[in-house]
């Protein structure tokens, strides 16, 4: 009897509750007012998080989606550079001693060739400054600049900088299209970034990636490197051209691809916007860029060396020579000193031993601490001025 009676009950709530779910679901005003859900509360901001603009899904998709913005507004600041350069053929090239190629084409031709050759440059003052890299105008006779709108321009060249592989020219034009600068220094990885450029003389091209590494050095592309690298598609062609952030201000010159086989595999250079402004001021004030230098030839402390030279650190550069009547030499520098600072400023590698000394003013006197057998030692070297490297065709 009893066990009748439970499975009633039993029976009843379940019903019961079931039927008040339904309710609670499709009609909650029929139930009383503590049993329908309360109404959501407005929300409030918190008072540190000033409440922001409505955004339409179209303006969402398109910040996501397009960088048109970015690409309208640095584009007209990249130029085309175009250059020739004439070069004699070799007194024992057999076309010279051909009497049918001298006779179609003449003693004259028959001695010198035009070479041509294409690279891309940015314009970064108002009145006809354009940065690009040295290897683009290196041995240059000529060099003209096609702008974005059509106009064509004789570009004289006001100074490069092997060192860094860069390079300014002045046009003949004014109230152009300067590009606006960013900071390298405030970019980070994954940053997403334009490489503008004429590649493979198609005509000027925008690509999109991202930043892959910052502060990538010791590359053996350039004496002073210090590059952001990314994996925005560089050509031939690109070189000189411009890398800019998602707002279309510039953050590197494109310089250099790792490639295999002459096209783009996703690492690309560029020289940070720090670099080319410091080198772009000193060319346009004094036609050149100086640096300091002290005379020996430095090599990395790396684990394996300081383990088998038993050294006491693994930061700073070794000397591995020393310039005989340079600066270092006459300070008292010796082979296998460890410089560990410049200046007070921690040396961790021969990248950044190069930078610090570069940094000084030549004639100057700076602190340079070493470690010689073991303990610190402070030597006071008057600088000297860093010598012009060899250019490729051998001349300084």
């Amino acid at each position: 009897m009893l066990r009748n009676l439970w499975l009633t009950f039993a029976q009843a709530v379940a019903v019961g509750l079931a039927a008040l779910f339904i309710v609670a679901t499709l009609k909650p005003q029929w139930l009383p007012q503590r049993l329908s859900r309360a109404p959501s509360a407005p929300a409030v901001p918190a008072p540190s998080t000033p409440p922001r603009p409505a955004e339409s899904e179209a303006s969402r998709g398109t910040a996501i989606l397009s960088y048109s913005d970015a690409a309208q507004r640095a584009t007209p600041a990249v130029v085309n550079i175009y250059t020739t350069k004439e070069v004699r053929l070799p007194r024992d090239h057999p076309l010279l001693n051909d009497p049918m190629f001298r006779r179609f084409f003449g003693e004259q031709f028959s001695q010198r060739q035009q070479t041509a050759s294409l690279g891309s440059g940015v314009i970064v003052s108002a009145d006809g400054l354009v940065l690009t890299n040295h290897h683009v105008v290196e041995s240059a006779d000529e060099i003209e600049v096609l702008l974005p709108d059509g106009r064509r321009a004789q570009a004289k060249l006001v100074g490069t900088d092997p060192d860094t592989d860069l390079a300014v020219l002045k046009v003949a034009l004014t109230d152009l299209p300067a590009i606006a600068f960013g900071s390298a220094e405030g970019a980070h990885i994954g940053d997403v970034v334009l490489a503008i450029g004429n590649p493979f003389g198609v005509g000027q091209t925008v690509t999109m990636g991202i930043i892959s590494a910052l502060g990538r050095n010791q590359l053996g592309i350039n004496t002073f490197e210090n590059f952001i690298q990314t994996d925005a598609a560089i050509n031939p062609g690109n070189s000189g051209g411009a890398l800019v952030d998602s707002t279309g201000r510039l953050l590197g010159i494109n310089t250099a691809i790792y490639s295999r086989s002459g096209g783009s595999m996703g690492i690309g250079f560029a020289i940070p916007v720090s670099t080319a402004r410091q080198v772009m001021d000193q060319i346009v004030a004094t036609g050149s860029v100086t640096r300091g230098y002290i005379g020996v030839e430095p090599q990395d402390v790396t684990p394996e060396l300081a383990e088998a030279f038993k050294l006491p650190r693994k930061e700073g550069a070794i000397i591995a020579g020393v310039m005989r009547g340079g600066p270092a030499d006459k300070a008292g520098v010796k082979v296998g000193d460890i410089l560990v600072a410049v200046e007070g400023k921690p040396v961790a590698n021969t990248a950044g031993m190069l930078d610090l000394v570069a940094q000084l003013r030549p004639e100057s006197t700076a602190k340079f601490t070493f470690v010689r057998e073991g303990r610190e030692q402070e030597l006071a070297i008057t600088v000297g001025k860093r010598p012009k490297p060899v250019s490729r065709n051998g001349q300084r």
